[in-house]
C-alpha cells in the first residue's frame, strides 16, 4: 500500500486535533495522560504546530483514494542533543498496523529532516518501544543507541 505525507494546513487544524484525542486516548493506557472534565485530553503545544516554524504535522494518506490513515507531528525540541528533530506524537489508525504503513511514514520523515533525531516511545508501551525499535535499528542499520528511553541518531 502506498502513503504519503500531508502537512497539515490551519484549515484541517481540527481534524488533526480529533486524530491527536484517539491517539492521547490509546496512549492512556501507559502513560499519564488523564482527560479533563469536558472529556478532552489536553496538549499544551497543539497551537504552535500552526504558528511556530519548528513544528510541523502531517496526515498521513493511502495514495491511490486519499484516505486518512494516521498523523505525525515532528518539532525542535531535543533531550539529549543540542539541535536537531523529534517525533512529538505518531498514530497509524490501528485498522492499517501491521502494513509497514507506519515504518514507510518513519523513514520519509527522517529522511525529510536530516541530521540529529531523537524517537522517543510513548512511556511505558512496549508496542511503541518495538516498533521504534524495529524502525530506527533497520534505519540506521543498528548505528543508533538508546539513552534515557529515547532513541537517538543521525542520518548525514
Amino acid at each position: 500500500m502506498d502513503v504519503y505525507l500531508e502537512k497539515v494546513t490551519i484549515d484541517k487544524k481540527e481534524t488533526l486535533y480529533r486524530l491527536l484525542q484517539y491517539s492521547l486516548y490509546e496512549e492512556s493506557e501507559n502513560d499519564l495522560n488523564e482527560m479533563n472534565d469536558n472529556a478532552i485530553f489536553e496538549y499544551k503545544y497543539f497551537d504552535r504546530y500552526f504558528t511556530d516554524i519548528d513544528r510541523d504535522a502531517y496526515f498521513i494518506r493511502e495514495q491511490e483514494s486519499n484516505k486518512l490513515m494516521g498523523f505525525a507531528m515532528v518539532n525542535t525540541y531535543m533531550q539529549i542533543f543540542d539541535n536537531g528533530h523529534s517525533i512529538a506524537e505518531y498514530m497509524v489508525i490501528p485498522k492499517y498496523r501491521r502494513n509497514k504503513i507506519g515504518k514507510k511514514v518513519a523513514i520519509e520523515l527522517f529522511e525529510k529532516y536530516r541530521g540529529n533525531w531523537e524517537v522517543k516511545p510513548s512511556f511505558n508501551s512496549k508496542k511503541a518501544y518495538s516498533f521504534w525499535k524495529n524502525v530506527v535499528e533497520d534505519y540506521t542499520n543498528n548505528n543508533c543507541e538508546f539513552k534515557n528511553g529515547i532513541f537517538i541518531f543521525n542520518n548525514i
